[in-house]
This record gives structure tokens, C-alpha cells and sequence, in this order.
């Protein structure tokens, strides 16, 4: 059994399971990637540790990239993209790199924090970036399901599609990333994410198959999907996440829609069935964020609501 067959005879929910990362590196590499891109591949090994160990404190997330079908390594001139995924300040910047070590250089606290300082060229396409994990020597999943699943996109979708080394949730192939905006699907399909890829171009978001904004932790994620659902708001800067809080068990998140409404979203960290997280792996109790209530707050002057 696969995990992705595993996930789904246990019918494990999609939401809240996205990668946490407000801003995305992305550096084409072409050629094998190894289960752990960064330094086993033909990238430096040192740069590709180096860059991540920089990122990670800053919320900065880096990743390989490369063109859907068949790859040749090269060392030519390659692209390389900064995403960041904040509500209602989404950019994408992107370069073409005569070496990958001038990303050495970056200031990852001010890319984390949403500041790009004009660096590299603004993306002005209005058609989305899709990244599909497809490393089938991190988990096969993703290589079986996620490979014909970028091809079959890159011909048919109004996007800009490349390969991703690595996404998080294999049990959830084919997972896809979505920039600018940096949501995450799982379980996709060439329909389903044709609908998602159409929605982002109109700065909208679908909850079909969505797995979370990677802007935000786990709570936060699985308290703007429901707060979403609940008012059927589809506008992607709509719903910020002010802050999250709680014990590990139970938790809150304060959600403020772009109008001046808040709420209070309260949930609570379950534990699930075991099931492997990737192909092989030992079966583990997995973990879900479950959505308890969602409590309309006051605006300054009115009267406290009740929840809801």
C-alpha cells in the first residue's frame, strides 16, 4: 500500500497541512534531485545548505525548481523566483542567475518580513505560478502521481508550471503549490486544479482540495479555510490572520476581514489514525486541526457577540 492509497481509505482531511513559509526561493536546478534536493543534487551542497539554514530562522522557505518532461543538467543561466505570500501583499520577483551563489548574498530577514527592496524584476504575468512536487526520491507518490500530473498542466492550464523538489504531505499526491498567493492543494486533479489555476488568475481562492495558506502554522491555516467556508469569501486578501495562540491541545486564531470585522476561530489539535507519512515510512498517529467554533468579535462601540 502507498501512502497516498493509506491517507485515502482513511478519508485524512486535507485542510490545514500546508508547508509553513510567508516568503519561497526558488531556484531552478535541473537534473536528479536526491530526497534532501539541496544537497544532493548538482546544486553546491554547501550553497544548498547554506541557503537553507539562512532562510528557515526568517520564515523564508527554499526549494529546487525545474521544467516539466524530460531534464538535462546544465550550468547555464537558470531562473530563480522569491515569492511572498502575505494577504493582499503577494509579490513575485524573479532573475535569471548567471550562478546560484549570488543568492548567498540575500537579506532573508527583509524577505521574510516582505520586503524585497526592489530587487530582481517584478512577475507581471497575470497567469499563476504552479509548482508540482514531483521528487520520487523523496517519496515515490510523488514521482507516479505528481510527474503526469505538472506535464499534463503545463499543456493544458493557463499557467506557468514547474516541478518542486519538495511540498510536504506526499500522502496527499499530487500536491501543488499556488503563487502568489501561496496556497496548497492536495489530492488534485487536472479538472480540479484547472479550476484552482483559473480562480488565482482572478486573485480568487477555492477551497476544493486546499490544504492551507503557507503563510500562516497549522491553526491559522485551518482558521481561515473555515472562516472562509463559513462566510463563502473567496477574495484572496480578504481574511488576514492577526495572531494564533494556545496549549498544544486547544487553540484560538483572531481573523480580521479586510473590511474591519474580526473573529475568533476556536480549535483544537486531534490526534488521527496511524497511517505513514511517506512510501515506507512506520504507520504514526497523525495530527488534525479541527475547527470548534468561530465567534463574531465586537468592533470598537458594539456590543460583545455571541459565538457562533
Amino acid at each position: 500500500m502507498t501512502c497516498t492509497s493509506a491517507a485515502d481509505a482513511l478519508a485524512e482531511p486535507l485542510a490545514a497541512t500546508a508547508a509553513h513559509a510567508r516568503t519561497w526561493l526558488l531556484l531552478e536546478q535541473p537534473g536528479p534531485w536526491g530526497a534532501k534536493a539541496l544537497t544532493e543534487s548538482r546544486l553546491d551542497p554547501a550553497l544548498g545548505a547554506l541557503l537553507e539554514s539562512a532562510g528557515a530562522p526568517h520564515g523564508v522557505r527554499v526549494a529546487l525548481i525545474r521544467s516539466t518532461g524530460r531534464h538535462t543538467a546544465t550550468e547555464a543561466p537558470r531562473r530563480a523566483f522569491l515569492a511572498h505570500t502575505a494577504p493582499g501583499a503577494s509579490w513575485v520577483r524573479t532573475t535569471t542567475l548567471a550562478s546560484p551563489h549570488h543568492l548567498a548574498a540575500l537579506d532573508f530577514a527583509a524577505l521574510g518580513a516582505g520586503r524585497h527592496e526592489g530587487l530582481w524584476e517584478p512577475r507581471t504575468s497575470a497567469a499563476p505560478l504552479a509548482l508540482v512536487c514531483t521528487n520520487g526520491r523523496r517519496d515515490r507518490c510523488c514521482a507516479q502521481l505528481g510527474r503526469p500530473h505538472a506535464e499534463e498542466l503545463s499543456a493544458t492550464a493557463d499557467a506557468e508550471v514547474w516541478e518542486v523538489s519538495h511540498l510536504g504531505g506526499h500522502r496527499f499526491a499530487p500536491t501543488l503549490l499556488v503563487l502568489p498567493f501561496g496556497y496548497a492543494y492536495g489530492r488534485a486533479t487536472a479538472d480540479s486544479t484547472r479550476r484552482v489555476l483559473a480562480a488565482a488568475r482572478h486573485g480568487r481562492v477555492l477551497g476544493e482540495g486546499c490544504r492551507g495558506r503557507s503563510t500562516w502554522d497549522r491553526p491559522g491555516q485551518a482558521a481561515d479555510l473555515a472562516l472562509r467556508a463559513h462566510l463563502g469569501e473567496e477574495r484572496e486578501g480578504a481574511l488576514d490572520v492577526l495572531e494564533t495562540g494556545g496549549d498544544g491541545t486547544r487553540w484560538t486564531a483572531t481573523v480580521e476581514h479586510a473590511e474591519g470585522k474580526r473573529w475568533l476561530v476556536h480549535g483544537a489539535t486531534v490526534q488521527g489514525a496511524p497511517s505513514p507519512a511517506s512510501c515506507g515510512g512506520v504507520p504514526e498517529p497523525g495530527v488534525r486541526q479541527e475547527v470548534l467554533g468561530i465567534e463574531p468579535q465586537a468592533r470598537s462601540g458594539e456590543p460583545t457577540s455571541t459565538t457562533a
